[in-house]
C-alpha cells in the first residue's frame, strides 16, 4: 500500500513538472528531483517502520530527526517565489477573465498563456513542498505517539517489590559483583606494562592536571573571595550583587578543578570500562553537589530568604544540611541508573538498590516541609521577609505542599513495585523545587542589580515593575526546563516550537509569530511617529497660526486618528497578512458587535462630528444637562467639562449632538450681563436709572457700543425692580463684573439716600383675646397687629447672587 502511495506522489510530481516545461526547467533541477526522490524513500521506510512497530525508541528518534530535516527544507520551499507569484497574479487580473467563447486577440492570448505557464511553474515547488511538509508532519506525529505510548507503558509497568526479603540477597550479591569487577579491571590495567609506560611518558601532564585541579578544589573559595574584593572596588557595596557573583565563582572554580582532575585520571588509562563510565559521570555529580550547596546558602545563609522553603533563624543550618542531602540523593540516583546500565542485573535487584534512595529523598522533602510550616518559621517569615503579594505567597505555598505530597507517594509506589513511576515523581519534585528556588534567587539578584544601577536604596525590589517583568521572563524560561525535568523529550519541545513558529491559518492568511512581531514593530514605529507629529503640531506649528484653540485641538486629534489608521494599514501590509479571505467573517461579526456596542459607536460618530463641525471647542464655556463649565478635552467617546467647582464632568458625545447645548463663548467672548436691583417705594425712578446707568458705563469691562441700558422691570411686592443690562468684552468675567457693580450700587445708593427695602409682611390675628387669656377684653373680629419688618438674609455665595427671605412674628 505504501509503495503504491509513493508511486502516486511521484506521478503527481511528474505531472506538475510537465506543466510549462520550458519554465519549469528553470525552477526544478535534477538536484531538487533527486532530493524529492530521497524524501520519498525516507517516507516509505518510515511508514513501514510505523506499521511494523518493532523498532527501538532510539531508532525511532534517529528516523524522526531525519524527517525533521526534510520538513525544514519543505517549510522553506513553501514560501519561495511569493512576491513573483503575486506579481503574475496581478498581471493576469489586469488582463481580465478569459472569454468563454475563446475569442480573444492573439497577442493577449499568448500573453495570458505565457503568464499562466510561469505561474504554474512557480507554484510547482510550493505545491509539492506543501504536500511533503504535511506528510512529514503526519509521520513525526505518529512516531511521537509511539514513543509516548512506550514511555507511559514503562511508567505504569509493575515490577518486583523491593520490600520482599527474597530479593535482598541477590541484590547484595549483584552489588558486590559490580564492585569486584570494577576493582579487578582497575588492578588488571595497573599491572599492564603498556599502561605503565604510557603513564611514565605523560606523567608531567598528568601531575600538572592533578596539581591545578587540587588547587582549584582546595583554594577555590579563597580565590572567589579575592575576586569579590576586586570587584567591590567598582562600587555596589552592600547591594548583594558582588556577593552573588562570588557565590557563583565558588561553583565554577571547584567544578573546573574537578573536570581537570577527571581528565588527568582518564589520561592514565588505568580505569577499565566500568571505571571510565563512572569517572565520566563525576563532573555531573560534582555540579549537582556544588549547585545544591550554593542553593542552600542562597536560601538560608543570608539575611534574606525566599518564600518557597522558609525556616526560623535557629534552624537554617539544619535546612542547609537537608538541601545538601537532597543533592546526595540525586547523585545516588544517577549512580543507580549508571549501575543498571553497566551491569546486567535483574529488575528485582535494581528495585532493591533504588528503594533506599527514593525513601531518603521523600523523607528529606517531608522534613523540609515540616520545618517550613512550623509556627516559628511562619513568625520568622513574616517578620524577616519583605512584604509580598498574598496571591503569590499562596501559590508558592500550594506548590510546596503539592510537591511534598507527591514525594511522599513515591515510596508507596516503589514499595508496591512501581519503581519507574516512583522515580519519575520524587526526583523531578526535588529538581522542580530547586529550579523554582533558582528562579526566585535570580529575580532577587536582578532586582538588586537594578537598584544598584538605578541608584535606589532600601527599596523592596519585589514591588517594582522591573522585578515583576524579570520574574515573568524567568518563569517563562523555566517552563521548558520544568517540562524536561518531568520527562518531556527535547523533540517534543522542538516540535511545539516549530508549530508555534509555523503559525496558524485564518482563511488563506497564515499568521505566524514572525508576522505578528513584524506587525507589532511597524505599528509601534508608526504610532510613535504619529505621537511625535501630534506633539510638534500642538507645541510648535499650530500655536504660530491664527487657528483658534478648538480648531488646533481638532487638527491634532484628526492627525492622531489618521496616523494610527495608516500605521495599522502599513503594518498589515508589511507583515504580509492577506485579510481579504476573512472580510466576510469580519463583516458578519461587525453586525453582531454593532448591536452590542451601538452606544459606543454612537458616541464615536458623535465625537467625529464634534471635531468636524466644531459646535463646541476646547476652552468653550458651555452648559449641558444641568452642568456648566469649560470644555477641557474632546475625545472620540466623550467630552470632559471642568465645572466652576473644579470638578470634572464626563459627558457622552451623543448627548452633545442630540441634546440642547448652551455655548456662551462659541467663536467669541462677548456676552451680556444682567444685574437686578430693587429700591423702596417712593424713590425717584429717574434718579435710580441715572445712577445705575453711570455705574454700568464706568465699568471697564462694559462695551460702549452697544452701550449699557437700565430697564425699569416693574412694581414688585416689596420694591421697585430695576435691571442693568450690559455687553461685556469677555463674558468669562461675568461674576466678577456683577460683584463689582453690586458693590458700587450699594455705595452710591447709600450716598444718595436711596433705600434698598427689606421684605415686609402684614400679619392679621383673629381672636387675640384667646391668645392673651383675657376674658374681660372686648371682643373684636379683627385686630391689626403691628407691622413687623425682618431684615433680608443674604446668601453668602457667588458675587452678585442673593436670596431674599421674608420673615415675620405676630406681636400684640
Amino acid at each position: 500500500m505504501t509503495g503504491f502511495l509513493s508511486l502516486v506522489r511521484l506521478a503527481t510530481l511528474t505531472l506538475f513538472l510537465g506543466i510549462g516545461a520550458a519554465s519549469v526547467s528553470a525552477q526544478v533541477t535534477p538536484e531538487t528531483q533527486d532530493y524529492y526522490q530521497s524524501w520519498l524513500s525516507i517516507a516509505e521506510r518510515a511508514e513501514q517502520v510505523i506499521d511494523v512497530g518493532r523498532a527501538s525508541s532510539a531508532s525511532l528518534e534517529k528516523l524522526r530527526s531525519e524527517i525533521v530535516t526534510y520538513r525544514e527544507v519543505f517549510a522553506k520551499s513553501r514560501e519561495q517565489n511569493t512576491a513573483r507569484i503575486a506579481t503574475l497574479e496581478s498581471q493576469l487580473l489586469a488582463l481580465g477573465e478569459e472569454p468563454e467563447n475563446g475569442e480573444e486577440p492573439e497577442d493577449i492570448a499568448k500573453l495570458r498563456l505565457n503568464l499562466n505557464g510561469q505561474l504554474d511553474a512557480l507554484r510547482v515547488p510550493r505545491v509539492v513542498s506543501g504536500e511533503a511538509h504535511s506528510q512529514a508532519n503526519g509521520l513525526i506525529g505518529e512516531i511521537d505517539r509511539i514513543i509516548r505510548a512506550r514511555q507511559t507503558k514503562r511508567l505504569l509497568a509493575r515490577g518486583p517489590s523491593p520490600l520482599n526479603p527474597i530479593y535482598w540477597p541477590a541484590a547484595w550479591h549483584d552489588v558486590q559483583t559490580a564492585l569486584v569487577g570494577l576493582v579487578n579491571e582497575t588492578t588488571r590495567n595497573w599491572r599492564s606494562e603498556a599502561i605503565r609506560a604510557r603513564i611514565r611518558q605523560e606523567l608531567p601532564v598528568i601531575l600538572a592536571f592533578g596539581v591545578v585541579g587540587l588547587l582549584l578544589l582546595l583554594f577555590g573559595w579563597r580565590l572567589s573571595e579575592r575576586l569579590g574584593t576586586f570587584l567591590r572596588q567598582f562600587g555596589g557595596r552592600g547591594t548583594g550583587v558582588w556577593g552573588f557573583v562570588v557565590s557563583l565563582a565558588r561553583i565554577v572554580l571547584p567544578l573546573v578543578g574537578t573536570i581537570i582532575l577527571v581528565q588527568g585520571v582518564m589520561m592514565t588509562n588505568v580505569l577499565g570500562l566500568r571505571g571510565t563510565l563512572i569517572i565520566e559521570a563525576v563532573p555531573g555529580w560534582a555540579l549537582t553537589l556544588l549547585a545544591f550547596n550554593w542553593l542552600g546558602g542562597q536560601l538560608y545563609a543570608g539575611h534574606r530568604q525566599t518564600d518557597l522553603l522558609p525556616a526560623p533563624k535557629n534552624r537554617r543550618g539544619e535546612m542547609i544540611l537537608y538541601v545538601k542531602l537532597l543533592a546526595v540523593a540525586l547523585v545516588l540516583q544517577s549512580a543507580v541508573d549508571l549501575y543498571g546500565e553497566i551491569e546486567s542485573i535483574a529488575d528485582a535487584s535494581r528495585a532493591v538498590v533504588a528503594f533506599p534512595v527514593i525513601l531518603s529523598g521523600a523523607l528529606l522533602l517531608f522534613r523540609l516541609q515540616q520545618v517550613g510550616l512550623s509556627e516559628r518559621a511562619r513568625a520568622n517569615d513574616i517578620a524577616a521577609a519583605p512584604l509580598r503579594s498574598p496571591g503569590v505567597y499562596r501559590i508558592v505555598a500550594s506548590v510546596r505542599r503539592g510537591a511534598v505530597f507527591l514525594a511522599l507517594i513515591s515510596p508507596v509506589l516503589a514499595g508496591l513495585g512501581y519503581g519507574a513511576a516512583a522515580e519519575a515523581i520524587v526526583y523531578p519534585v526535588i529538581l522542580s523545587l530547586a529550579l523554582i528556588s533558582i528562579v526566585l534567587i535570580l529575580q532577587r539578584f536582578f532586582g538588586d542589580l537594578y537598584d544598584w544601577l538605578s541608584g535606589a536604596r532600601e527599596t523592596d525590589t519585589r514591588e517594582t515593575l522591573f522585578s515583576v517583568l524579570i520574574g515573568f521572563v524567568l518563569a517563562l524560561a523555566a517552563v521548558p526546563l520544568i517540562a524536561l525535568i518531568w520527562g518531556a523529550r527535547l523533540a517534543d519541545l522542538t516540535e511545539m516550537w516549530f508549530k508555534f513558529m509555523d503559525g496558524f491559518q485564518v482563511g488563506d492568511a497564515s499568521i505566524s509569530p514572525t508576522a505578528f512581531l513584524t506587525f507589532a514593530l511597524i505599528f509601534v514605529v508608526g504610532y510613535s511617529v504619529t505621537r511625535l507629529l501630534q506633539s510638534g503640531l500642538r507645541t510648535n506649528l499650530l500655536p504660530k497660526t491664527k487657528i483658534d484653540p478648538g480648531g488646533q485641538n481638532a487638527i491634532v486629534a484628526f492627525t492622531g486618528y489618521l496616523g494610527i489608521f495608516l500605521a495599522a494599514l502599513v503594518a498589515v501590509s508589511g507583515a504580509g497578512l492577506d485579510l481579504s479571505s476573512v472580510a466576510i467573517v469580519a463583516g458578519a461579526l461587525s453586525v453582531g458587535i454593532g448591536f452590542g456596542l451601538q452606544t459606543i459607536v454612537s458616541n464615536f460618530v458623535s465625537g467625529i462630528i464634534l471635531l468636524i463641525e466644531r459646535p463646541i471647542a476646547k476652552g468653550d464655556w458651555i452648559e449641558v444637562g444641568g452642568f456648566a463649565g469649560y470644555v477641557r478635552d474632546i475625545s472620540v467617546r466623550s467630552t470632559r467639562i471642568e465645572t466652576f467647582d473644579r470638578a470634572d464632568v464626563i459627558v457622552p458625545n451623543s448627548d452633545l449632538i442630540a441634546g440642547a447645548v448652551t455655548n456662551y463663548t462659541r467663536g467669541k467672548t462677548v456676552g451680556r450681563v444682567k444685574v437686578p436691583v430693587g429700591v423702596a417705594y417712593g424713590t425717584d425712578t429717574r434718579t435710580v436709572e441715572a445712577i445705575l446707568l453711570g455705574i454700568a458705563k464706568a465699568h471697564p469691562m462694559v462695551l460702549a457700543n452697544p452701550g449699557p441700558s437700565v430697564v425699569f422691570q416693574g412694581f414688585g411686592a416689596d420694591a421697585l425692580d430695576f435691571e442693568i443690562r450690559a455687553i461685556l468684552r469677555d463674558v468669562n468675567w461675568m461674576l466678577s463684573v456683577k460683584s463689582d457693580m453690586n458693590h458700587e450700587i450699594a455705595k452710591q445708593f447709600s450716598e444718595a439716600g436711596i433705600e434698598i427695602p427689606f421684605a415686609q409682611r402684614d400679619i392679621w390675628l383673629r381672636n387675640p383675646e384667646v391668645l392673651r387669656g383675657d376674658i374681660s377684653a372686648p371682643k373684636q373680629s379683627d385686630i391689626q397687629a403691628d407691622t413687623v419688618k425682618a431684615p433680608a438674609a443674604t446668601e453668602a455665595g457667588n458675587p452678585g447672587q442673593s436670596t431674599d427671605q421674608g420673615a415675620g412674628d405676630g406681636d400684640e
